[in-house]
């Protein structure tokens, strides 16, 4: 599979299509925590701007035999890095997640503890997480904008790994 999938820079071009992944209804209710409105495709687009020229923000676009599938990114919340990602619901179940992931933290963000967040019910996410090393470490809750409510998000931490350590 690998060599079918690569990280490259994102660039303004894959705007559209991560937008047209967003606007999926199953996949807003996976993610849990989106835009307010996420058909609102000029906040969107604002969003992304801001956090293109954002230092602390390292952003991927995952590609699959030359299509864009999605991206991964970190970024700073609170002093911490944070990783997230985004797969279009037609890659799902293919492992192209924990492809992209294991792939950023191996060659893009060495930076540990890395933490990350994901709704406590969305087992396929928190699957990904796991298989790329992220133990959970606590629980919290959270207002979902796709859900409407507030709900259950388990907090992951990615340690250092011994050898790391040893540097």
């Amino acid at each position: 599979m690998a060599n079918n999938l690569f990280l490259r820079d994102v660039v303004t071009g894959d705007l559209p299509i991560f937008f047209e992944y967003q606007l999926d209804p199953d996949a807003n209710h996976m993610a849990a925590f989106t835009a307010k409105d996420p058909t609102n495709r000029e906040a969107f687009t604002a969003h992304w701007n801001k956090i293109m020229t954002d230092a602390t923000v390292i952003l991927k676009t995952v590609v699959c035999d030359r299509q864009v599938v999605g991206s991964v990114l970190s970024y700073e919340e609170a002093g911490k890095a944070e990783v997230s990602y985004w797969i279009g619901k037609a890659y799902w179940g293919r492992g192209i997640a924990t492809w992209a992931l294991s792939e950023f933290l191996a060659h893009v963000n060495g930076r540990r503890p890395i933490y990350a967040r994901v709704a406590k019910d969305n087992l396929g996410s928190r699957r990904v997480l796991q298989k790329c090393g992220f133990r959970i470490i606590g629980e919290s809750k959270g207002f979902a904008n796709a859900r409407g409510e507030e709900i259950e998000e388990s907090l992951l931490e990615l340690k250092a790994n011994e050898r790391e350590q040893e540097r």
